[in-house]
């Protein structure tokens, strides 16, 4: 039941501007869904936006990141004004034009949130080059170079650009076409690279820019791909999203619209989510240089070894907007309740909080509460959409601060949402001017992503909040397939996972679910073979609870989740717990598929309170974790 105005707690203010939407109903319980209020005009191109800025508040601080010391620690910030960065863009610009980059070779960025990194991409923005920025674990994780290897082949990138030899070398040297220049902001030596010319960026940067520059940003037009952003590769290699002016020029509209606030005050963020995604590299790195705001890089993560630069920065600058991940949420969480300056600075005139990734914890949601309340009388919104890399990736936001974990909210103007039954759940797709043509040169999985009336299949799941009143839009209601993301935001692919586990553990492990879905970390629920009884110094017919609990039978499995968190890149890889069934999976509750495998998706449904107890770590059940710390 919705809750009246009266039943609401006192929340600082914040419009909502979408709070109306049609239904229409179709045929095979398909429904159709719009915001009742049109999408407004839009800029043909994002370098407008930068020009813009530059002309009428040259002097603003567009962005700022603190100076890395020679020790490594972080002094004082480093600002750029809009007039600073739009003079960079027209120098490197020219540099990218003399190279006749384009499309076909393409830049590419290898490296963190950084000012050069942003100053290297608003010259591919300005001169119309299409640049792709790549997750940095492809280069300074892997072990193989595997994923940034296909990304290569990919793009046959024309100019790739690291900011620090000595970090991406190795990767570089292992992938790297020969045909593709390399740039450097320092590290020009690291030996990895040996032999290879290398092009420093001071260099690009002393480029004097010509009319040629102008030009070529007066030719770029609405279909002129801004950018390649890769999905995470979950299954498969990753795929390179096509994202054109027209996509990221109509979703800052929709979102000014959705939400009234960009157009009262330009946006301050202080803000680490990385630009190689596009909830950072789109939406909030967007948000800014399309309503004149200020971008504060933060050098800090949501992990306990960075998580302090994070509240650092929080105490000396108070964003008026504030994104993370849900751990990121949860960190600032306990932070605030004992940090009387962390809670006076962060929450001064921050007007909403937004998370993505992943579901916010009740919990954390109560605590962030308690201290905003403590501080200000008041709560501050909590708010979170949904989209996607294939949306530039605004697609649904709430409309009201009536708002709990899940939901999802109602369609951005100008974009269209297609329910459509599928295996029991209602799949959400999309249409508008914000959705991506396609994937780079790969036609047959673009046109598998389309269905017939040109609606992306966005493969995951929802539920209306009220169905009595559609105002309130949708709720999430899973994943169609069964990647899923921890509660960090990282993608656990759980096919590669799985696989991996099953043979490690052979003989012995028949199959393997893979949990975790909104959780810190990956966990398993194995089902055994009839060999596990000969790991047991026990009877043939002993209950099976007995052999699984057996401490030869639980040392075998901890070694298997000790070898392979030796082998794990990182928390999506790594199983830190599992515990062994003694139920085997029933047909009859869909558990097994008509074709004798595995049902992941209905496991986990038909074994919630296991995979909760799996977590709690309930004294009913086995857990096993692996002997050796990631």
């Amino acid at each position: 039941m919705t809750r009246t105005h009266q039943d609401l707690p006192k929340f600082r203010p914040l419009t909502f501007g979408v709070t109306r939407v049609s239904v229409r109903d179709a045929a095979g319980g398909v429904q159709y869904l719009v915001a009742q209020q049109p999408l407004a005009a839009f800029d043909a191109r994002m370098s407008d936006s930068l020009l813009r800025w530059a002309r009428t508040t040259p002097d603003a601080t567009f962005l700022a990141q603190r100076v890395r010391e020679a020790d490594a620690s972080l002094g004082d910030w480093r600002r750029v004004s809009y007039a600073q960065a739009l003079d960079a863009a027209r120098r490197i610009g020219q540099a990218l034009l003399d190279r006749k980059l384009s499309a076909e070779r393409p830049v590419m960025i290898l490296s963190e949130n950084s000012l050069e990194h942003a100053l290297l991409a608003l010259a591919c923005l300005w001169v119309g080059v299409p640049w792709a920025p790549i997750s940095p674990p492809y280069s300074i994780v892997s072990k193989d170079f595997g994923k940034l290897r296909h990304i290569m082949a990919t793009l046959t990138p024309g100019l790739i650009w690291a900011e620090d030899g000595a970090r991406y070398g190795a990767a570089i040297a292992a992938t790297a076409p020969g045909g593709a220049e390399l740039v450097l902001s320092r590290g020009l030596d690291a030996p990895a690279l040996a032999g290879r010319a290398i092009t420093p960026l001071a260099e690009l940067l002393a480029t004097e820019a010509t009319p040629a520059v102008d030009a070529a940003q007066a030719a770029v037009g609405p279909d002129t791909i801004v950018k390649f952003l890769f999905t995470s590769g979950s299954t498969k290699n990753p795929k390179a999203v096509i994202n054109t002016h027209r996509m990221w020029c109509a979703n800052q509209q929709q979102m000014r619209q959705s939400m009234p606030t960009l157009q009262e005050e330009k946006p301050v963020l202080v803000d680490w989510l990385p630009w190689n995604h596009t909830f950072g590299g789109n939406h909030n790195f967007g948000m800014v240089l399309a309503n004149g705001g200020t971008l504060y890089i933060d050098d800090g993560r949501p992990t306990p070894a960075l998580v302090g630069e994070t509240l650092r920065n929080l105490r000396e600058i108070a964003p008026t907007l504030y994104f993370n991940v849900p751990t990121g949420f949860d960190a600032i969480a306990q932070a605030m309740k004992q940090d009387a300056a962390l809670r006076r600075k962060l929450l001064s005139r921050v007007k909403m909080f937004f998370y993505a990734g992943a579901s916010l914890p009740q919990s954390v949601w109560d605590a962030l509460s308690q201290s905003e309340e403590a501080e200000l009388g008041e709560r501050i919104v909590m708010a979170c959409g949904f989209g996607m890399t294939e949306s530039s990736p605004y697609g649904l936001f709430p409309t009201s601060p009536d708002i709990r974990a899940g939901e999802l909210g109602v369609p951005t103007p100008g974009m269209q949402c297609k329910l459509v039954p599928v295996d029991g759940k209602i799949e959400l797709r999309y249409r508008g001017p914000n959705i991506t043509p396609g994937y780079w040169r790969a036609p047959e999985v673009t046109a598998e992503s389309f269905d017939e009336e040109g609606f992306f299949r966005t493969g995951d799941a929802v539920r209306w909040i009220d169905p009595e009143d559609p105002h309130r839009g949708l709720r999430f209601d899973g994943r169609i397939a069964e990647d899923f993301k921890l509660a960090t935001g990282t993608f656990v692919s759980v096919g590669p996972l799985r696989a991996k586990a099953i043979a490690a553990g052979a003989p012995y492990i028949q199959d393997v679910v893979v949990t975790g879905l909104d959780r810190n970390e990956v966990g398993a629920l194995v089902f055994t073979t009839a060999a596990v009884r000969t790991l047991a110094d026990l009877p043939a017919d002993a209950p099976l609870d007995d052999v699984l609990r057996h401490p030869v039978v639980v040392a075998h499995f901890r070694e298997v989740l000790t070898r392979l968190a030796r082998e794990a890149t990182g928390s999506a890889s790594r199983i830190a717990r599992l515990t062994l069934l003694v139920e085997p999976p029933s047909i009859d509750k869909g558990e097994v598929t008509d074709k004798g495998s595995i049902n992941q998706r209905a496991v986990l449904h038909v074994r919630a309170a296991l995979v909760r107890a799996l977590y709690d770590e309930a004294p009913d059940i086995l857990v096993i974790k692996p002997g050796v710390q990631a």
